[in-house]
């Protein structure tokens, strides 16, 4: 779960209004007044985030805007000045109370402080705004226990990661929590690439992390038309392409200002969890890249010796695959474990015993695991076969 949470949430117009509208600082610097959290909104996160099958979370602690959710004491422009609590301590406390891993996100770019924008040309301005960064990430990284992920997004105006000593500040982050994993936005590779609002791998072979909005906005939309909102079903697909391609989802709910989570997230993101309760085992776990080919009516994922899947579009009773490379051992149904019959022909699968109707009812998807005696692959071409 991707969480975009701060002062635009109370206008409402997206994450980038006080930029795409031009609002002067001072002006935009008055929602701060304004803001104020009910109790403790992470927890309704966090226990979201559980339901839904969510291993892991990652929070705007500082986004484009400047306004950061902690007890910073680098600027006083910040939520614990303005609320008396440090949002970002909430934050880190219902994650460990519902079981998931704590992800930071932290935007480079400052359109508040003084320094951000004359940083690029002026070099006692860069200075004193990367003082100002690396003091803000000092303090993320040393004062609330073990953190899991370091998220950082838009480096701009320094895009030269010289410039913006991203090398030295990655060792203080590694020095700190020796076990993070830190993203690709600080302009070096790191640990894992982020691939935004499309899930596809941002190189073959590199560790990566699709970014999905649910509606079109990272930030507070309370306009967004129904139909802009993706489906459980549409979620479980995302979920498929990110296992087949070895990578994670990091699926973004943007708070109302009090915190609360948009109505529309909820029912969608608990339906996925019932889905992840019977078919997680298709998800869950280091996944295999393989050579596989997309059905009319399913797609798959791999895991060392065993092929998942699913089935979007139901067949009925018996489904059929062409192409299929590798002797099948066993066929089943995830969820109920039904056994399954098989036939296998030199390019061609038959399983049968299937559910007349599809089984699920969460997303319309439902597996089938096959296992093989070798790691199975699939190929098929656009012409017609003559055996």
């Amino acid at each position: 779960m991707f969480v975009h949470w701060g002062l635009y949430s109370l206008l409402g117009r997206h994450e980038w209004v006080m930029n795409r509208e031009r609002i002067p600082v001072r002006e935009y610097q008055k929602l701060a007044e304004r803001f104020r959290p009910k109790p403790r909104p992470a927890r309704e996160w966090a226990k979201l985030a559980r339901d839904a099958g969510m291993k892991y979370m990652v929070m705007t602690t500082k986004h484009h805007e400047g306004f950061c959710l902690w007890a910073t004491g680098q600027t006083g422009y910040n939520a614990f000045r303005h609320t008396g609590r440090d949002l970002v301590a909430e934050y880190v406390e219902a994650c460990r109370e519902f079981g998931l891993r704590v992800g930071f996100y932290y935007s480079l770019m400052d359109w508040h402080h003084p320094d951000g924008a004359r940083c690029a040309k002026d070099e006692n301005a860069r200075r004193r705004f990367l003082d100002f960064t690396q003091g803000c990430v000092r303090e993320l990284m040393g004062n609330y226990g073990k953190i899991d992920i370091l998220w950082y997004d838009v480096r701009w105006p320094l895009y030269d990661p010289a410039r913006l000593e991203s090398r030295k500040m990655n060792a203080m982050v590694r020095e700190l929590q020796p076990d993070i994993l830190i993203n690709n936005r600080s302009g070096l590779d790191e640990d894992f690439g982020t691939p935004e609002e499309h899930v596809t791998a941002a190189e073959e072979g590199r560790a990566w992390e699709a970014c999905m909005t649910f509606n079109g906005s990272w930030g507070y939309m309370p306009y967004a038309p129904e139909e802009d909102w993706r489906s459980a079903r549409q979620v479980v697909d995302m979920l498929r392409t990110a296992a087949a391609g070895c990578g994670n989802l990091l699926l973004n709910i943007g708070p109302k200002p009090d915190g609360s989570v948009p109505e529309e997230a909820v029912p969608r993101l608990r339906a996925v969890g019932k889905w992840l309760a019977v078919n997680g085992e298709a998800v869950y776990g280091k996944g295999a890249a393989g050579r596989f080919e997309s059905m009319p009516f399913g797609q798959w994922t791999l895991k060392g010796k065993a092929a998942y899947f699913w089935v979007s579009r139901w067949v009925g009773e018996e489904l059929a695959i062409g192409g299929v490379r590798g002797r099948l051992v066993s066929a089943s149904m995830l969820g109920d474990g039904r056994r399954l019959r098989f036939r296998q022909e030199k390019d061609r699968l038959i399983l049968r015993g299937l559910p007349k109707r599809c089984p699920d009812r969460s997303a319309g998807v439902a597996v089938v695991k096959m296992e093989f005696a070798s790691r199975p692959s699939q190929r098929l071409g656009a012409g017609m076969v003559i055996l």
